[in-house]
C-alpha cells in the first residue's frame, strides 16, 4: 500500500516554470529526510540521480526515462540528418510512442536562439511531468516529480545567473 504525505506536500511551495526556484534540490531532500519512509526516500534518490534500475522499481521513472529517451532521439535524427550521418548510431532503444516528439525536436531545432531551444524542450519535459503526476497528489509520485521540477528550475537559475558577457568571450576565444 502506498504511503502517502498529505501534511508535507502541502507544506511544499508551489513550483512554476520560468519562476525562480523557492528551494534548492539539497534542502528540498533534507526536508523529505524526516518525514517520508526510507523505501520512498532510495526509490526518490534513485530518481534524481538516475540510476537504471529504479525503472524496475518505479512506473513513473520509467514513463519519463522513455519519454525523455524518446525525446532525445528525436533531436539525434534531426542533427544526424544535418551532417549527413547514421542516426542509429547514436540512438538509445527505447518504446514510448508520440508523434508530437518529432514536432517538439523539429520547433526547438528552428529557433535560431540555443537558450530558446532548450526554453522549449524544458517546457516540454514539464508538461509531461504534469501528465505523469496527474492523480497523485500526496504520494511518492508527486515527490520524484517535485524533486525534477525542482531540478529544471535550478538549472534555469544557473542559466540566468551566468555572465552571458563572459561566456561569449570564452566561446570567440576558441
Amino acid at each position: 500500500m502506498p504511503s502517502y504525505y498529505t501534511y508535507f506536500i502541502s507544506s511544499l511551495p508551489m513550483l512554476y516554470f520560468g519562476a525562480k526556484s523557492p528551494l534548492s534540490s539539497e534542502r528540498f531532500f533534507d526536508m523529505c529526510e524526516n518525514v517520508i519512509s526510507e523505501d520512498d526516500i532510495d526509490i526518490l534518490k534513485r530518481w534524481c540521480s538516475l540510476e537504471d534500475t529504479c525503472g524496475d522499481i518505479h512506473p513513473t521513472w520509467k514513463k519519463w526515462r522513455a519519454f525523455d529517451t524518446a525525446l532525445r532521439n528525436e533531436l539525434v535524427k534531426i542533427r544526424a540528418a544535418r551532417k549527413h550521418k547514421d542516426p542509429l548510431k547514436y540512438m538509445r532503444q527505447d518504446g514510448y510512442t508520440d508523434p508530437s516528439i518529432a514536432h517538439i525536436a523539429i520547433h526547438a531545432h528552428r529557433t535560431p536562439s540555443i537558450i530558446e531551444a532548450e526554453r522549449i524542450l524544458d517546457e516540454e519535459r514539464w508538461r509531461m511531468l504534469d501528465e505523469l503526476s496527474a492523480g497523485h497528489h500526496f504520494d511518492i509520485d508527486f515527490l520524484i516529480v517535485y524533486a525534477n521540477k525542482l531540478a529544471i528550475l535550478e538549472r534555469w537559475d544557473r542559466i540566468n545567473s551566468a555572465d552571458t558577457s563572459s561566456e561569449l568571450e570564452k566561446v570567440e576565444a576558441v
